[in-house]
């Protein structure tokens, strides 16, 4: 996709943030903008594609594409009817970093899911989580027991609210967000970023 070919009524600046500040500065703007109106996000985060198109889907707003130009995604979206948008979905249940070491000391049948970039996993992760990136999630709920303990994992809190909408929605019962992300862990972290 080459951005020649759309034309942004807004273009917003978020090179250099990670989750979850591109999504609540878009959120704001998109507040600002008339319904059909485009906004461009520029964004360096990996994560931000997945991120973008979820956002999107479960806003009501449209996803109209990314293209990438060296390290910077050019996200389009365009602004929904008001017919279409949809409030700001409720928050899941959540899980505090103390409850997640707990729950994981006593080795239960609890599944860590991490919805983060590989690269962003293969940097630090906790150990014993499944990698799943959420622009992955919904074709490989087959890999996934929707019917046991699942607490979902990502940067700071955005991508894994995301993700355990899509899971409830897909049948989970018992899915919680890990509150602040691994960005705030303290606890065992394994890849290279831990070493």
């Amino acid at each position: 996709m080459s951005s020649n070919n759309i034309q942004a009524d807004y273009i917003l600046d978020c090179k250099g943030l990670a989750c979850p500040m591109p999504i609540v500065k878009t959120k704001k703007v998109m507040k600002e903008l008339k319904a059909g109106q485009v906004m461009e996000v520029q964004a360096t985060d990996k994560g931000s594609l997945a991120d973008f198109q979820s956002w999107a889907q479960s806003t009501g707003h449209h996803f109209i594409g990314t293209f990438q130009n060296g390290n910077v995604m050019h996200h389009f979206l365009r602004k929904g009817e008001s017919a279409e948008v949809k409030a700001d979905p409720l928050l899941p249940s959540t899980i505090s970093h103390e409850e997640l070491q707990t729950k994981l000391a006593e080795k239960g049948n609890l599944l860590l899911l991490d919805v983060r970039e590989p690269a962003e996993f293969a940097l630090k992760h906790i150990p014993g989580s499944k990698s799943i990136p959420l622009g992955e999630l919904e074709n490989r709920l087959g890999e996934l027991k929707l019917n046991e303990e699942i607490a979902v994992i990502c940067h700071a809190g955005t991508r894994s609210e995301m993700a355990c909408q899509l899971l409830v929605k897909s049948g989970a019962t018992n899915v919680k967000s890990v509150l602040l992300g691994i960005s705030e862990w303290t606890g065992e972290t394994e890849g290279s970023e831990s070493i």
